[in-house]
């Protein structure tokens, strides 16, 4: 299995309503990528204020093996997330890494 942890840095404060969109379009990955094992995703809430470094958003998804993680990026659901954040988004940090299964 892969796991895919992504951070988003965005470039001002989002409305409640984009916000909600945003993770909207996220969670319904799950149903429309093959491969998606698991995905969760939400707005940071964190205490430690100190390491926010700006990035309000985060996502993980655990994928059946790399070759899902490879198909989910030019997935067209993926890319109609990637058009939403348009000019929303300052900065992205991706890790993906093999897991256990």
């Amino acid at each position: 299995m892969m796991e895919h942890l992504v951070s988003f840095r965005f470039n001002g404060p989002l409305e409640p309503q984009k916000q909600q969109e945003l993770l909207a379009l996220l969670h319904g990955l799950k149903e429309q990528v093959p491969g998606i094992v698991e995905l969760t995703a939400g707005f940071n809430e964190t205490e430690e204020t100190g390491n926010i470094h700006g990035y309000t958003l985060g996502l993980r998804v655990t994928f059946t093996d790399r070759e899902a993680l490879r198909a989910y990026g030019p997935h067209r659901a993926h890319q109609a997330f990637v058009a939403s954040l348009e000019g929303l988004v300052e900065k992205v940090v991706v890790v993906d890494y093999p897991i256990a299964p």
